[in-house]
């Protein structure tokens, strides 16, 4: 029964119940029928995968805990064995179909595998699958110079990575070569990775080891919900200057910091900061580091950068996740004023600019234009932050809704006035939504905000959808 999620809730009432509400599969907008039991057609979809015939998802787990890293945790009471996957739709070993409303942790931007991103991948390895850039190949190339057209200003010398680790890796470190200075003043709440110097810049002690860190100072987070001055961004930005007066040597080497927190639980900062913030870090002769790993590539719909919705230019862009649309790829764009500093040694990555990888990047860029997603991002995420709101006003345990086109969060609260997480209740809906038959990421520091970040061809339907499964199970908490 492809498509339609009848999902039992009460234990020891009549199964009529359930034929009552088989007999509506044919109506488009089935109701919630006497609130026992949700009934909603999924979004008509063309497609089922083939018929799994591989290892079980106990006999995948058994290896997982035998062989792979003990610090990996999954989502889910039962794990959610993933098998196949296109455009928005996820299925698992059974065949379910699952609306995707993570996409991969915000990674999946053009759709599970696209054909004119596979077709891309697969003619570029028969061709070659590695080279160096120590040879010449039109690959990379290409790639860079299309890139570099959808930045401002003179932001068009690109370096490739494989992640977004790295490439904020390397911006942190070119602004430190560039500017002389080894001080870096990022956000608290903020995320940048998980190697020493983007460690350092990230802001939540869940995510840092207790290993160096040094030369990172971390200013008052811009949050309208949480924040002391809710939206004011100016009163925010002080703290910047403050730090750079009292934890400086009055000179820095960058501020970085995302436009919207993406880990951090969608925390859109507050409006007319960054402008404030870039004005004391050029005073101090810092460079801006605008990391767009999550909020880039046409996610926010308004613009194709995140950075864009506060009216700035970066002197150093960051980006990763949807730039290959799941492949392992990451770039570091700048200006050829700061690109220099890498000539003053040998500078190299191996796998950085790979000639498959940067074809399918390629292919991201023109899927986005020729299939109008940043518009869809736009129209489609509008039309779902208004269908959040909605649930807002009904469910009290809803505290926020925020983001812009299809980054968006939920955080979820036990006491309104308080703003207490609702941690355990989190846990509960994403589990529930899971069995109907809808995947959403969770995220923030206290782990109570949904994360709802999906391929950019998500549609009305699907997002109809989703809030619908999460109103039935809001109604039933």
């Amino acid at each position: 029964m492809q498509g339609l999620v009848v999902r039992r809730v009460l234990s020891g009432r009549n199964s009529a119940i359930a034929q009552r509400c088989l007999s509506q599969v044919a109506s488009k907008e089935a109701s919630l029928p006497e609130n026992d039991v949700f009934v909603r057609k999924m979004p008509p979809f063309d497609y089922s995968p083939p018929p799994y015939d591989g290892p079980s998802a106990d006999e995948i787990m058994a290896k997982r805990k035998e062989f792979l890293s003990p610090s990996f945790f999954h989502f889910y009471k039962k794990p959610l064995h993933v098998v196949a996957g296109k455009r928005q739709y996820l299925f698992d070993e059974e065949g379910k179909r699952y609306v995707d409303a993570f996409g991969g942790i915000a990674t999946v931007c053009c759709g599970h595998c696209h054909p004119d991103v596979v077709d891309a991948i697969v003619n570029q390895t028969k061709r070659l699958q590695h080279s160096t850039v120590l040879y010449l190949n039109s690959a990379i190339a290409d790639f860079a110079e299309a890139l570099a057209s959808k930045l401002p200003g003179d932001l068009k010398v690109v370096f490739f990575t494989n992640s977004g680790t790295e490439a904020n890796e390397l911006a942190i470190m070119m602004a430190r070569l560039y500017t002389g200075c080894h001080d870096i003043i990022s956000l608290r709440n903020g995320y940048h990775g998980n190697a020493a110097g983007t460690m350092g810049a990230t802001g939540q002690s869940i995510w840092k080891f207790n290993v160096v860190q040094s030369g990172v100072h971390h200013a008052m987070n811009p949050d309208p919900y949480r924040g002391v001055f809710g939206s004011e961004g100016e009163m925010y930005a002080k703290d910047v200057q403050d730090l750079i007066d009292f934890g400086t040597s009055g000179n820095i080497a960058a501020f970085i910091s995302e436009a919207i927190q993406g880990v951090g639980g969608i925390v859109e900062l507050a409006p007319g900061y960054l402008p404030a913030v870039y004005g004391s870090i050029k005073k101090a002769g810092g460079l801006c580091i605008a990391d767009e790993v999550q909020s880039g590539f046409a996610r926010t719909g308004s613009h194709f950068w995140g950075f864009e919705t506060q009216g700035v230019v970066p002197d150093i862009v960051t980006m990763a996740k949807s730039i290959g649309n799941g492949i392992p790829l990451g770039a570091v764009v700048t200006t050829p004023q700061i690109a220099e500093v890498l000539t003053r040694r040998n500078y190299f990555n191996t796998f950085g600019g790979n000639p498959v990888c940067t074809a399918a990047g390629l292919a991201v860029l023109k899927v986005i234009e020729k299939e109008n997603l940043q518009e869809n991002a736009l129209a489609v995420g509008s039309y779902l932050k208004d269908r959040l709101l909605v649930l807002k006003d009904k469910y009290e345990i809803i505290g926020d809704v925020r983001g812009r086109g299809l980054m968006l969060g939920v955080e979820l609260v036990t006491d309104r006035q308080l703003k207490t997480p609702a941690k355990a209740e989190i846990l509960h809906v994403l589990d529930q939504m899971k069995e109907l038959g809808v995947l959403i990421g969770k995220g923030g520091f206290y782990g109570n905000v949904f994360r709802i970040t999906p391929p950019l061809c998500f549609t009305k339907e699907d997002a109809d959808f989703l809030v619908d499964s999460m109103d039935y199970i809001m109604s039933k908490m």
